[in-house]
């Protein structure tokens, strides 16, 4: 019986060595050709020229009544070039990788990419002010600059760039490969259903497709930017982490029991009359005589065991016979006042 059936849940012990993509040669002549595509559509766009006359017969054939019967689905499908839903789930996915390869790359990246997304398609989305197929007023007009916000398609664009992300950060060729495939498909239908569905003219899916893949073949230019953004946040998860140590080195410990009391931890209570004073077992009389020596055998203070032999004196007639003595002297202190009796321990001589 398997029983690693789960290993891949858990943490690597290592980060993984992760390929950085760069921009290579051919990653740039891609980078410039479809640039020079965005181009090319905006200013056949601008000029109202076949393409944007395609778009009228494409709008006035209306694919949504041509076939009803895949309303229902499409509607459903478009969701994938939806930038909440999908940026929550790829989001949610590359976090599990970052918390499994213990780097913040993926998130990082997603997160450039839909920055640059929202920065680069808001930007044109706004200036070109583009109206959708529904609130067209004039045949054959390419639309610009009246208050709309459809060109370039942010559906098909968002679909590009959040499946494509997947392929970007892919650790093999293989991997790269199917979800370049998988991404491509995703992109491809979702900018294919806003047509459908008479949200989006046709030049507005192209450009979208083209946007789109602009950013993901310019995101090598944003990783060294990543890199320090990354090494930034480490360094503060760390310094936050040294703080919350030192401040826990800084509370005291409570001292642990040991049968003994700790020396100044409770202050002497001062001796009523006719009490023993009781002196802390750590001061050793200076004599250091037989009651002591027996005290610290029987594992008892001397100020305890002299206490005892007071209270019983037939045990030790010598002893009591010099309290006796010392009892019947005068007053040592002011006037008027006289020293307890058995006011210290016997020392043995």
């Amino acid at each position: 019986m398997r029983t690693d059936i789960f290993a891949r849940l858990d943490r690597e012990p290592e980060p993984p060595k992760i390929e950085v993509p760069r921009m290579t040669w051919t990653r740039l002549a891609l980078f410039g050709g479809t640039s020079a595509f965005y181009l090319v559509i905006v200013v056949a766009v601008m000029l109202s020229t076949w393409l944007v006359t395609l778009d009228w017969k494409i709008m006035l054939f209306r694919p949504y009544q041509q076939w009803p019967e895949l309303h229902a689905f499409l509607d459903y499908y478009v969701v994938l070039g939806q930038r909440g839903p999908t940026a929550v789930m790829v989001a949610a996915w590359l976090g599990w990788r970052s918390w499994r390869q213990h780097t913040l790359r993926p998130l990082l990246s997603l997160g450039a990419a839909l920055l640059l997304l929202n920065v680069t398609v808001g930007a044109v989305k706004l200036g070109l002010g583009r109206a959708g197929p529904h609130y067209a007023t004039q045949v054959g007009s390419a639309e610009l600059f009246a208050g709309g916000d459809i060109f370039p398609s942010g559906h098909t664009a968002n679909a590009v760039v959040t499946w494509g992300i997947l392929a970007y950060l892919a650790t093999t060729p293989r991997a790269r490969r199917y979800l370049s495939a998988l991404s491509a498909v995703v992109a491809l239908g979702v900018g294919l259903t806003t047509v459908y569905l008479g949200t989006h003219w046709l030049s507005d899916v192209l450009l979208g497709w083209a946007a789109g893949l602009v950013i993901l073949l310019a995101l090598p230019w944003c990783e060294p930017v990543i890199a320090v953004v990354e090494a930034r946040i480490l360094d503060l998860r760390d310094r936050l982490r040294e703080q919350l140590r030192s401040r826990r080195g800084l509370v005291p410990s409570l001292p642990v029991a040991t049968g003994r009391p700790v020396p100044g931890l409770f202050p002497p209570r001062p001796a009523a009359d006719g009490e023993p004073v009781r002196t802390p077992a750590t001061a050793a009389p200076a004599g250091g005589g037989r009651g002591t020596a027996a005290a610290r055998g029987a594992g008892l203070p001397g100020s305890q065991l002299a206490a005892q032999r007071a209270h019983h004196p037939a045990a030790h007639p010598a002893h009591s016979a010099h309290h006796a003595v010392r009892s019947e002297r005068g007053p040592s202190g002011p006037a008027g006042s006289r020293r307890p009796p058995h006011s210290r321990p016997a020392t043995g001589g």
